[in-house]
């Protein structure tokens, strides 16, 4: 088989993208982990050395790691229960019904919103005394709930914002998994004599299972940078009850000035991310192809 020629001036092509993946991804990066090193805040402004001094304070900060365990179960609960609402909504447009493009669209409404937005709306949702949430449950003899005043109400107020606005998100990744998957399984299932549900667990689900695990890294990736609707919603209470890291972050950086420390918070928190993430992706790999390697 002939091979192509090299020529370096294909090359040149690619240094515009790559000259503005560095100016944003790279640039701030390396500048993030020089503030983390400084001691920057309201009373020295400025990239004086301050060596480690910032990382020793993060992991003596029982605050910030304590707001990554809260994220940490917000985001892995929200994102299961978004895969399985997705999963479902998916599989109800994927069969023949009537308004099936209706419905989709329908779906696809609170992803099409801005979350700073429909936390306003929530807010005023859940407001306890004249939000019509408890107006509606106080109706059939139900609240009224303190959604927004209790720790455990509040929690599962910011949770049950983010399963609606991004449930349609994986309700798109796993609809358009469903569209793409051959007919051929199906039809050998259905000369089986398999019905619907050993269908599902025998052919959908496993040939499903590289979109499922995409759709779920990638929201487990947003869900880990929670904090618009934790601001406007609750505003991390309340005390700390909904208290993210990305909002223990702003609020050591942006409202207490502590510049330098909040970098240190910020890399130290990618870090963890990454590696989180490597793990879950790893086990999702083998949760849903059983063991094999992609």
């Amino acid at each position: 088989m002939q091979q192509r020629e090299f020529r370096p001036y294909k090359l040149a092509f690619l240094l515009p993208g790559l000259l503005v993946l560095l100016a944003i991804i790279l640039f701030p990066l390396l500048f993030t982990i020089r503030v983390s090193l400084s001691g920057w805040d309201a009373i020295v402004p400025g990239l004086d050395w301050a060596g480690v001094r910032n990382y020793v304070g993060v992991f003596n900060d029982v605050r910030f790691w304590q707001s990554l365990g809260r994220l940490s179960l917000m985001a892995v609960g929200t994102v299961l229960i978004q895969y399985v609402l997705g999963f479902a909504l998916a599989l109800l447009v994927w069969r023949d019904i009537r308004f099936r493009r209706l419905w989709r669209v329908l779906f696809l409404i609170p992803m099409m919103t801005t979350p700073v937005i429909m936390s306003v709306i929530w807010r005023t949702i859940f407001h306890e005394s004249l939000g019509p949430a408890n107006d509606l449950l106080g109706a059939i003899g139900l609240g009224p709930y303190p959604w927004l005043t209790s720790a455990g109400w509040a929690v599962a107020s910011v949770m049950l914002v983010e399963i609606w606005q991004w449930t349609p998100f994986m309700f798109l990744l796993l609809l358009a998994g469903l569209i793409s998957l051959p007919r051929e399984p199906f039809l050998a299932a259905a000369i089986d004599g398999a019905g619907p549900v050993r269908t599902f667990f025998n052919v959908t689900f496993p040939l499903l299972a590289p979109v499922s695990i995409g759709a779920i890294i990638i929201r487990l990736i947003e869900a880990s940078k929670l904090m618009e609707t934790v601001y406007v919603l609750t505003s991390g209470g309340p005390g700390t009850a909904t208290e993210t890291t990305g909002y223990y972050i702003y609020i050591r950086g942006l409202r207490d000035f502590q510049i330098g420390y909040a970098a240190a918070l910020s890399i130290t928190y990618l870090v963890i991310m990454i590696v989180l993430l490597t793990i879950v992706a790893k086990l999702l790999v083998r949760v849903f192809v059983g063991g094999k390697t992609a």
